[in-house]
């Protein structure tokens, strides 16, 4: 059992965590002691196995559900650490950054410094991907067709066989300068004695004056229940759930070969829901997430260096629940048990065909669709039975009118894989430093409600670290 004094202790070590730690120690105008909790380990120490060739690359994605949950959405880096590692150079792209700053300068600024520092530690530079104003203007009239919106949105590609090595590198910088990190350590309690904060952990406490509470989305249950408990005013937040859509990458090619991860939203006609695009994988591969609680969703990556001949995304539908039930974390966690049960442990997998038909999907019939999955641990079956009626409806017209920018992702052989759910948590209440009501705790990234992706999760990390330098100035 420990007893460490620090200046700030940051609860998670995900982008907003990371980046809040960076600000910390790199613009302080004095020595300043930074705590980093985090329940799952090194980004180094994750790979489950490590990926060195297209067969490990195979492996992995077949064996992933023997993988500890804490490697896959926990961890230095967080959930994003193994992922695609596309960061998007748009402040209202995972997030509403200009809105939460109050100036899109400011935001674009803040956006363009989080990449400076991703390439100070090792992102390549030759995978920003841009596009013309004329190519996004004709993108756009596509999508108006559809009935949807077109976002032109730059990116830079780390690369799912790079985003370790980049993640090593920021850790090991602020290792060099004094941050402590408590690894394999879940955060349970904040208390406040005198003038300072004491972090509760299952290992023992830490003291500060400051705390960053940046639990990221494995920690969205956990910081709704501390704030309730602690006294910190929260609002309910939104649930994005869907499928992730695998289709041949020939399909995709015609809009990925201009930019890599289109982001288009829509609205339903039947009940007026967003419906978007998210987190595209041009060659790349359906992986399995796995969170407590034994629930089990999909998730997407892509290599520099290994391709597949498919191409996945996110397609999701944001819920909003108003009284009496806002616990969208409750709401969406009982349908990821039900889906987990209908798969018998593993996701479900669907022919869209299959879907439309009413029918339940079996591994006959997968093997005669043109596309070969590429997570092969997954069950074939009804995602109609594992989501609600109005997510699938959503799901199935926004398919249809997807199908006016990409000719062909209406097949009856498209794959979708349940359920992907991003948990956001409730949103806590702030002033412009991010600073709650509860006085010298801040708040930062997805966790927290303040970000839907690394970009923004980051910003806001350096926002709260920001926050806490002006109070010490």
């Amino acid at each position: 059992m420990y007893v460490r004094e620090f200046n700030v202790v940051i609860v998670g070590a995900g982008p907003a965590g990371l980046f809040a730690a960076y600000e910390l120690v790199t613009n302080s105008r004095g020595d300043i002691k930074v705590a980093v909790v985090e329940r799952g380990y090194r980004a180094s120490e994750r790979r489950c196995p490590i990926v060195t060739s297209e067969l490990d690359v195979d492996y992995k994605i077949s064996g992933c559900a023997m993988c500890n949950p804490c490697h896959i959405m926990q961890g230095v880096g967080g959930a994003g650490a193994l992922s695609s590692g596309t960061i998007n150079l748009r402040p209202d792209v995972g997030g509403d950054l200009d809105k939460l700053i109050g100036s899109w300068r400011k935001a674009e600024e803040l956006i363009k410094y989080i990449d400076s520092v991703f390439i100070k530690f090792g992102a390549p530079k030759d995978r920003l991907f841009t596009i013309q104003s004329s190519i996004a203007t004709e993108l756009e009239r596509l999508a108006a067709k559809a009935g949807a919106k077109f976002i032109p949105t730059p990116q830079r590609h780390i690369g799912s066989d790079n985003t370790v090595g980049v993640i090593e590198n920021i850790t090991k910088y602020l290792e060099s300068r004094g941050v402590k990190f408590f690894l394999g350590t879940k955060a349970v309690d904040i208390v406040r004695s005198s003038s300072y904060l004491t972090v509760k952990t299952a290992s023992g406490n830490i003291t500060a004056k400051f705390v960053i509470l940046a639990p990221g989305r494995s920690g969205a249950s956990w910081f709704a229940e501390l704030a309730k408990k602690r006294g910190i005013e929260i609002k309910p937040g939104p649930l994005d759930i869907g499928v992730r859509v695998e289709i041949p990458s020939y399909i995709a090619e015609p809009i990925t070969k201009i930019v890599r991860d289109p982001k288009i939203i829509m609205y339903t006609k039947v009940y007026d829901d967003k419906v978007r695009t998210f987190c595209t994988n041009p060659n790349g591969f359906v992986v399995q997430e796995r969170y407590d609680d034994h629930i089990v969703g999909v998730n997407g990556e892509s290599y520099v260096g290994v391709k597949s001949k498919n191409t996945n995304f996110a397609l999701l539908v944001t819920v909003k629940l108003t009284n009496p039930l806002e616990d969208t974390i409750a709401y969406g966690r009982s349908i990821a048990h039900l889906a987990t049960k209908l798969g018998g442990g593993k996701p479900i997998i669907q022919r869209f065909g299959d879907l439309i038909a009413g029918r339940r999907s079996t591994w006959e019939r997968v093997s005669r669709s043109a596309v070969e999955p590429t997570l092969k641990h997954v069950t074939p079956g009804d995602v109609g039975m594992a989501l609600p009626y109005r997510v699938v409806a959503n799901l199935i017209e926004a398919i249809n009118r997807l199908d006016t920018i990409m000719p062909g992702i209406a097949s009856s052989q498209t794959l979708f894989y349940a359920p992907e759910i991003k948990f956001y948590s409730v949103r806590a209440r702030i002033n412009k430093y991010l600073e709650t009501t509860l006085d010298n705790v801040f708040v930062a990234g997805d966790g927290a409600g303040l970000s839907r992706g690394i970009n923004v999760a980051a910003a806001t990390g350096i926002l709260a670290a920001r926050g806490i330098l002006n109070k010490l100035a």
